[in-house]
Parts: C-alpha cells; structure tokens; sequence
C-alpha cells in the first residue's frame, strides 16, 4: 500500500490547488481524479464557458462594427467552430495542470476515489493511505423532479457546452450565473432564448439595481424574461419541447427545441465513503470547522461539498488554508462576508459584500453612491455605456459595506473593493487613492465620490 502524507479526492480548482500547496509545504501528495485534471471548473465550467462567451462578445462586435467606423460584410459564426475553440481552451488547461502535478512532484492516482476508515482510500479496488486526506469532489447540476434531464431535449449546462446544433429557440430555467451567462451566448449567437425565473428579479443574489439593469439589457438585446414564474412539466414527445410555466396570471405553454435547466448545484457526495467513515453530512453537505476538519480527525472537506459558497475562487481559498493550518501554520478563518462574486454575461456583474437591502435590513445607517458608465470616457469611447459601480458605506464609521457592478469588464474591477474591504480603507482613502484616466475602474473612484458628495463629473 502506497503510503502519503496528504490524499486529495478531486482535481478541481480546490482539489489541485491544495495539492499544489500541500507539495510546496513538504508534504508527499497525491491527487484522485476519475476523468479529467481540472475538473468541472476548468473542463465543463468556468474557463470554457468564458471561451463560448468571448466568441459571443466578438460576433457582436462584428454585428456592431459600423458603431466603431467600420465595414463588415455578412458577419456569421460557424457555430461548430465556436464550440470547437473553447473544448481547445479547456484542453489546454487541463494539459497546464498536469504540467503543475509534474512539476510538484504530485502523483496523480487515474480513477474512482472513495475514502475508508483508518486513512485510507480507495482507487478502483486499489488502496492508498494518508495522514491527511482531503476532500474535494466539487458538484454538478441539480435536477428537479419536474424538470428531468434527458441530455437531448432537456439539458445541463455540460451539455449546453457541446450541442452539435445551435438550437433555434431555448428556454433557460433559472437566472443565476449559469443560467443568464448561457442565455447571452446563445441569444447571441441568434437563438431565440426565453429566461424563466422562479424568483421575482432575474440573478436573485444581486443588488436590486443590478438585477433591473441586467433585465434592461437583456431585453434590449431581444432575451424575453418570465420572473415569479415556475416550469411545472415539460412535454417532450413530439419534435421540440413544451413546457408548462405557472405564472401570476395563470399557466403558459412555452416551446422551443431546447430547455436548459439551470436551477444550481448538487454536491457529489454519494458513493464517495462518506458513511462508512462516520463522517457527518446535513442535507447535501460535509459539515467543517473553520479550518475544513471534519468530526473524522485526518479527513477534511473544502469546496462544493462544503457549506460556503460554491465558487472556484472559494475552493482554493479553502484548500490553501486547510493545508497551511494542517502544516502547523497560523492561518485565520475565511471571512465569507468578503467573496466577490462574478457572472461573465454581457454586461457583466462584480459584487462583493453586503447589497443595499441586506444593509437596510441590518439596521445600518449607509451612505450610497453610484457612478453610470454613461458619464464614463473609457465606456464612451469603447461603446460600452450599459451599466454603472454602485458602492455602500457606513455612515457613521466609514466603513466599505459593499461594491455592486454591472458593465464591460467589471470582473476584472471587484478585486480593488475585495483588497479595500480587506485593508478596513475608508471612503475618503479611496477618493484620495489615484485612479488612471481614462478607465473603466475610476467608475470606482466616482461612485464613491457621490456618496460623499464629491462626483466631479456626475
């Protein structure tokens, strides 16, 4: 029996960044993996859906080139090369991550992991031992009983990814991040795409105002949305699809060739050990301390599988943190009130903290200002004037409640009220921290001048 210090079930982005981490601190490794390294993340999730979703952003652009004094004739996309290039993109990630287990003397163990009891686990009938072993078999999507997937007509978004046809009209159940990224693609791709949302704003988690200008743009671009609204059976008998949507006012039969269900994660926890290890499980999650220990001493649990939010970023905080404290380090907890989180639909969305509501709830007096990208340069000239930062303060000690974004390349922005927000800056040192003009991030700096009441050009 090959013995290790640390045993990680999973390659995702938690599952071979701690790995990675676990080699750097000294520890002899091995990472399980039954399909691919990378996982769902870099496989069927966040870097080909980016790939997909850049390919979208560039045909707009050729549709739109007379907007920037430009000829294009006949912009088209060949939809098979589209799907091609971002399994391409995904490839080569992969391929990175075996480069990095080489490179950290990592032992990749190819196949089915299940942990047993005594630290031990299990890779299709062959046993492995470790002092430490790591949990992070990530999730997939959920299904609901009156939404089955049969990979054809209903589908997840794995499959969303690697259709061999472009489907002529789509309905897309549920507006999180998955459900609105997918919806933007394919309806620019041309696809007519109708959004059923069982909550009454389309991406529920967001600041209102995000939610009401992310509906403004989406209908512009030709999206139809169906908010307070419910798929209560889907017919898929005859050549397309018919699904029935309670709403307010009544049921509406909706068809298309395609419904994408997109109504979150499951966690994969199934078959995986967990019961005959004793390890305790509430509804679909391993229960952890705040250094990822389970009440198992020697097994831990970071990422989908665990209660925080499920977001790669997440994942490999966790895991970074979990090896570190089992190396003897001092690490403190994850603050989980400071996790931005990022959908890549166009316009995009950023946020970090609390929204206005939630703040309002809490009984906080808050100072709120916000900057439209409108009144941007940067926009202006780069024909992206959708959207606009809104930032929310303490009124009374200054503190960086929360940052809410929507527009061009706002995900890239977050990060400075993530680090603020770290850092317990101040509005005022915000304002007096240099923004670069002209740029889509001194949206920041504007936002926060108008809540002091200090917007020059507003």
């Amino acid at each position: 029996m090959s013995k290790y210090d640390v045993i990680v079930l999973g390659s995702g982005p938690g599952g071979y960044v701690t790995a990675i981490r676990a080699s750097q601190l000294g520890f002899k490794t091995a990472v399980v993996e039954k399909e691919s390294l990378g996982g769902v993340c870099l496989n069927w999730g966040c870097i080909p859906t980016k790939a997909l979703l850049k390919s979208a952003q560039v045909f707009e652009y050729l549709k739109h080139a007379e907007d920037y004094g430009l000829k294009v004739k006949d912009a088209e996309h060949d939809f098979d090369a589209v799907v091609k290039r971002s399994r391409g993109v995904a490839d080569g990630m992969s391929n990175g991550v075996k480069f990095l287990m080489k490179k950290n003397k990592i032992d990749v163990l190819e196949g089915y992991g299940k942990v047993k009891p005594g630290k031990k686990v299990d890779v299709d009938g062959k046993e492995y031992s470790a002092d430490h072993i790591i949990i992070a078999t990530g999730a997939r999507s959920r299904e609901l009983p009156s939404l089955p997937q049969d990979g054809e007509k209903v589908i997840g978004y794995r499959k969303a990814m690697t259709l061999d046809k472009q489907p002529k009209k789509m309905i897309v159940v549920g507006s999180g991040a998955i459900g609105v990224e997918f919806a933007y693609f394919y309806n620019s791709m041309g696809t007519e795409v109708t959004i059923v949302e069982y909550m009454p704003k389309i991406v529920p988690v967001e600041d209102d105002e995000v939610s009401k200008q992310l509906e403004r743009s989406f209908k512009k671009s030709g999206i139809k949305i169906m908010t307070s609204a419910e798929v209560t059976s889907v017919d898929t008998s005859g050549d397309g699809v018919k699904a029935t949507v309670k709403t307010k006012k009544g049921e509406e039969i909706l068809e298309a060739d395609i419904v994408l269900s997109a109504v979150g994660i499951k966690s994969n926890i199934e078959n995986i050990g967990l019961e005959d290890v004793g390890i305790v499980v509430d509804r679909d999650k391993i229960i952890v301390n705040d250094y990822y220990q389970t009440n198992i001493p020697g097994y831990y649990a970071i990422g989908d599988v665990t209660p925080g939010q499920a977001l790669a970023h997440v994942a490999s905080a966790e895991g970074i943190l979990c090896v570190e404290k089992i190396a003897g380090q001092h690490v403190e907890a994850l603050d989980y009130g400071n996790i931005p989180g990022c959908t890549y639909c166009s316009p995009e969305i950023a946020s970090v903290g609390l929204t206005e509501a939630q703040a309002k709830e809490q009984g906080i007096d808050i100072k709120i200002g916000k900057f439209p990208f409108s009144a941007s340069g940067k926009a202006s000239a780069g024909g992206n004037k959708d959207g606009f930062v809104k930032v929310i303060f303490d009124a009374k000690y200054g503190e960086w409640l929360g940052c809410h974004m929507i527009g061009a390349g706002v995900t890239d922005m977050i990060a400075e009220a993530v680090l603020g927000r770290k850092l317990e800056t101040t509005g005022h040192e915000v304002l007096k921290a240099v923004h670069p003009h002209p740029t889509m991030s001194e949206a920041v700096m504007e936002a926060v001048a108008d809540a002091y009441d200090e917007v020059i050009h507003l």
